[in-house]
Formats: structure tokens, C-alpha cells, sequence
């Protein structure tokens, strides 16, 4: 792990999930065909395509027709994963991932994902950076034990991550034992761990590349 930015992989992991979360949201709006949406604000996942009642996955799109909007967002999240995984340290890394994830957001990528990508690209802007507001403002005693979280909370993100994907899709496995309403409410207790974890994952990695 010693030779690993840690604030790379947390920024590229964002952006890799923000790339896959928009490639999912268009599946679905082109399993929806080629027919126009009411609004520019769209339920990714139609009413022929749920697996449970809860499943909607809210986006926007300026495209109106979902299956368009749905190869767009196919594509722009494939660039999306492609960049952040391979060229986010590059010059303009950082702000051509969130220029990609603005465009994903404008196509039907959906609404957490955008959210997600401000956190990717602040992390990307403080990648092979000598991180000195942190190094100043983190005791020593505290950059210490943050730096030991790392990389368990990155970890822990993804985990939570694609649980809550999984679950917002099929309600399952919670289905299997709590009815809709109950699911619904731990999906979103689910999406309050994710948020909480943003920050908690770039602040550990920061740490962890002070230390190292």
C-alpha cells in the first residue's frame, strides 16, 4: 500500500462508480423505448421495468426521448468510467471528469451520481499535491488514527454502494424480510451512510498520503 496515492484511488473510485451508476440509469431508460417523457425529470426505471414499487431511480435528461437519452447516458458513462479510471491524475483530469459528469447529469445519469462527482473531482484537484491546508489543520494524533481508517472506508463506500444500487433495483434482499415500506426507508438510510462516507473516505486519504 505504500506506493498507492490514496487520494488517487478515492477520487478515481468515485468517479469509476459515477461512470457505472450513469451506464446503469441508461439501461433502463432504453428498456423504457422510443418515447418522450412528460418532464425533464424522468424515472430512470419505468413503470414495466420495476422489480419492486419503490424502484424509480430519479434523473433529469434534456433529451426528450428516452431511448436516446438512454444511449447517451450508456456512453457518457462509459467516458465517465474510462477517465476516471485511467487519466484523472492528467493535467486537467479533474475537470474533464466533472465536465464528463455534468454532461452524464444532463442525459439521464441520474441524480446521486452528479453529487458523487463533485466529491471525485475535489478529491482529483489535490492528487500528487502536497496537501499542506490539511497537513497544517490535522493534530498529528488525529491525522494518525485517520490515516489508519485508510483503506477500510473506501472500502466500506463501495460496499455500501453497491448494496444500495442493488437494493433501489430489486428491493431484494431486504425484501425478503421487511415489506416495501420498511425497505424503502433502510434504502435510504443506506443512501445517508454513502453521503456521510464522502468525505469520510477523501479526509482518511489525505491523511494517509501525509503519513506515508
Amino acid at each position: 500500500m505504500k506506493n498507492i496515492s490514496a487520494t488517487k484511488t478515492v477520487a478515481s473510485t468515485f468517479g469509476v462508480l459515477v461512470g457505472l451508476a450513469g451506464i446503469e440509469h441508461g439501461f433502463f431508460e432504453m428498456l423504457q423505448g422510443n418515447v418522450a417523457p412528460s418532464d425533464i425529470m424522468i424515472d430512470a426505471i419505468g413503470p414495466e421495468q420495476k422489480f419492486w414499487e419503490y424502484a424509480t431511480e430519479p434523473a433529469l435528461t434534456i433529451i426528450p426521448n428516452f431511448l436516446a437519452t438512454g444511449i447517451l447516458a450508456v456512453i457518457f458513462g462509459l467516458l465517465v468510467t474510462i477517465w476516471a479510471y485511467a487519466f484523472i491524475d492528467r493535467k486537467y483530469g479533474a475537470r474533464i471528469l466533472l465536465l464528463l459528469s455534468i454532461i452524464l447529469w444532463l442525459v439521464g445519469g441520474g441524480f446521486a451520481p452528479i453529487l458523487m462527482s463533485i466529491f471525485a473531482f475535489a478529491a482529483a484537484t489535490r492528487i500528487n499535491e502536497p496537501l499542506k491546508w490539511w497537513r497544517a489543520h490535522l493534530p498529528d494524533n488525529l491525522r494518525g488514527f485517520l490515516a489508519k481508517l485508510w483503506p477500510g472506508s473506501i472500502i466500506a463506500y463501495v460496499f455500501v454502494f453497491v448494496l444500495g444500487v442493488e437494493i433501489a433495483i430489486f428491493g431484494y434482499p431486504l425484501l425478503w424480510f421487511f415489506d416495501a415500506n420498511v425497505t424503502y426507508t433502510i434504502q435510504w438510510t443506506s443512501a445517508l451512510i454513502m453521503v456521510v462516507l464522502w468525505p469520510v473516505s477523501i479526509i482518511t486519504a489525505f491523511a494517509y498520503d501525509i503519513q506515508k
